[in-house]
């Protein structure tokens, strides 16, 4: 019945399983995004509970006959969940829906392929894409039969086309980390010139959407690309920002943003370009102060600077999209100080987008550059936005 109804190609249905743990997004708010950015449209969602995953289907039999109804009466073409499948599970509710289905890794991932830019980029994706592929063969490939032996075989089997195809793939991600290798070396000859400077090094980090391109560009009067949309910026961009206060130049850079469940192949395949983080003497955390979800999501961002082995560089808060805040939420002042996990970090309210704020965070750069030493004289002839390195397309 459901090959009689045609499906709208891109339609898709959201489903996000409760399972009782904080960060749940009830209202697949952050998915409905992530699927949008993709270039999926969104024409229903479905939230469930359970205690656990259902080993064969995640969501249990019952529940998966109410996706496929609800597939059915949308047309839609894919079924995407907010958690993360095996792909067991992936393919046996394929079987069962009828439906592409993919998961939130598979989407993030798809993003990240959309929106790499550099040479270094695109290779970081590819090698976290293949990653993902290489243990998904059975569900995606349709010739898994056991082909014949060729010329001189006499009747025995040939080697099965999924164990041809894993080890494509094998050579495939050899090559592209191989290849990755030799731009991460580029990246660290470039990283340790700006080290024999003597440069103050700040990297703007933080969840996804939160500003950070806006706010680079606002520092440095660049033109990063920025717009009002999960993961606008994948490719790490370093300039110079003359501060007055301090009388010298630090270097500051725009790295990709963050999110729950970024998937742990991404992270471990853009190590090179979030190493700008963990090199930091400073770490600008942007957080998008509107966001009711802010607390979670500095959270998150906490547990990938851990992950990369840059919890302990300094970091200084700043809460932006101030203009987007009710006049009850507007904060008494613009510099306080706050609790994070019992240490008191310097917090600096602004907007990126009318500039309210940025003296504040400027003198504040200043102070904490003038506290780590005193650059060379060379550095101060640059104005706002030199370039020092920006990767290349």
């Amino acid at each position: 019945m459901s090959e009689l109804i045609p499906r709208t190609d891109g339609a898709a249905v959201l489903v996000g399983v409760d399972f009782g743990l904080p960060h749940f997004d009830g209202e697949l708010e952050e998915l409905g995004l992530l699927a949008q950015t993709a270039g999926l449209q969104p024409v229903a969602r479905l939230v469930c509970k359970r205690r656990a995953p259902d080993a064969a289907l995640f969501v249990g039999s019952g529940k998966a006959d109410e996706i496929k109804e609800l597939a059915l009466m949308h047309r839609a073409s894919e079924v995407i969940f907010d958690q993360t499948l095996s792909p067991a599970q992936q393919r046996n509710l394929e079987r069962q829906l009828d439906v592409a289905v993919y998961d939130r890794t598979f989407l993030i991932l798809e993003i990240f392929a959309q929106r790499a830019r550099s040479h270094e980029g695109k290779l970081q994706v590819e090698l976290a894409r293949l990653q993902y592929l290489s243990t998904r063969l059975v569900r995606r490939w349709s010739h898994l039969e056991r082909q014949t032996g060729g010329a001189g075989v006499r009747g025995g089997p040939g080697e099965k086309q999924i164990e041809l195809d894993r080890r494509m793939i094998g050579e495939s991600i050899k090559r592209t980390r191989e290849r990755l290798v030799k731009v991460q070396r580029q990246r660290g000859t470039q990283r340790r010139q700006r080290e024999r400077r003597d440069t103050f090094n700040i990297s703007l980090v933080g969840y996804t959407n939160a500003g950070k391109s806006s706010l680079f560009n606002a520092l440095v009067k660049a033109r990063a690309y920025a717009a009002d949309q999960l993961f606008a910026t994948l490719d790490t961009t370093t300039r110079q920002l003359y501060l007055g206060d301090a009388r010298r130049q630090v270097s500051i850079s725009d790295t990709v943003g963050f999110i729950r469940d970024l998937p742990h192949g991404l992270v471990d395949a853009f190590k090179s370009t979030l190493q700008e983080a963990v090199d930091a003497d400073l770490l600008l955390h942007v957080v998008d102060a509107s966001n009711p979800h802010h607390p979670e999501q500095m959270a998150e961002v906490q547990a990938v600077l851990n992950d990369i082995g840059a919890g302990s560089v300094p970091q200084l808060l700043v809460f932006n999209k101030l203009d987007a805040l009710e006049s009850a939420q507007q904060p008494l002042q613009l510099r306080d100080e706050i609790d994070v996990d019992g240490v008191q970090v310097c917090r600096i309210f602004l907007s990126a987008r009318t500039g309210e704020g940025l003296p504040a965070l400027r003198a504040e750069l200043a102070t904490r550059s003038n506290s780590a030493g005193t650059d060379t004289p060379e550095t101060m002839s640059l104005g706002d936005g030199a370039e020092l390195h920006e990767a290349a397309d």
